[in-house]
């Protein structure tokens, strides 16, 4: 018999995974009918030396229909994929791609500069280049000097009121 560490959230995880199983399915919509179903983009962050790539899947999106947002340290991708409904007279029909509004965001480490963001869209896949903030080094400040432009002076001392 082999023993199994106990992990809680595997099992809460499983339950969730039910749970939605059970939701999902009870909450399908009949056979025959059409729904507009809510869809999220996939994206890729992969991060480089000196700067971030974020790759969104935008099947079926025009380029006017997305934008790209950045305010307070959080990206944001935006749009819309319109749906292209057929009127049929009979028969069945299904719709399984899913179309309308999305909207996904990333918060980005602080200092990151939104004006060197940069964004191509193209098939159908939107690339967005995000620098990487320039890392502050520690600054020395030596104790018992100070300049005054350009001038060397050293602190001299003043009496202590009693």
């Amino acid at each position: 018999m082999a023993i199994v560490r106990w992990e809680p959230a595997r099992e809460l995880s499983s339950l969730q995974n039910e749970m939605n199983r059970l939701f999902g399915s009870f909450f399908e919509p009949a056979a025959g009918t059409v729904t507009a179903r809510r869809w999220i983009p996939a994206m890729d962050l992969v991060e480089a030396d000196d700067h971030y790539d974020l790759k969104a899947d935008l099947p079926g999106v025009a380029e006017e229909d997305v934008k790209v947002e950045f305010e307070d340290n959080v990206l944001t991708i935006s749009g819309e994929r319109r749906s292209e409904s057929e009127q049929r007279s009979g028969g069945y029909v299904r719709v399984e791609r899913a179309s309308g509004s999305f909207s996904r965001s990333l918060t980005l480490p602080a200092g990151t500069d939104g004006s060197a963001i940069t964004a191509d869209f193209s098939n159908g896949v939107l690339d967005v280049r995000i620098p990487k903030p320039v890392e502050r080094k520690p600054h020395r400040v030596a104790i018992g000097t100070t300049t005054v432009e350009g001038i060397e002076s050293t602190p001299t001392a003043e009496p202590v009121a009693d």
